[in-house]
């Protein structure tokens, strides 16, 4: 499990500067849908560190919200499963 979420969250923070990368040499970018599942498959911080390390996606309203929206979802989730064990 562990080496999942550290994975996840890799990837998640690279899709972050790949994108912005992208975007300021006008390629083909990464869809917002593609950034959007890797937060909610495990890699919500990896992504939330990534927006803010590379200033990417921070005017966007349902990035700033939804990434964070999306962690603390998952905090909550693994803590009732924690919590039941």
């Amino acid at each position: 499990m562990w080496y999942y979420l550290i994975l996840i969250n890799s990837l998640g923070f690279a899709l972050m500067g790949i994108d912005k990368r992208r975007a300021m040499v006008h390629e083909w970018r990464i869809s917002e849908k593609k950034l959007f599942l890797t937060a909610a498959f495990g890699g919500s911080l990896g992504c939330w560190l990534g927006m803010y390390v590379f200033r990417h996606k921070t005017k966007h309203w349902y990035f700033v919200c939804g990434i964070p929206v999306i962690f603390v979802l998952q905090i909550v989730l693994v803590s009732l499963i924690i919590g039941k064990s």
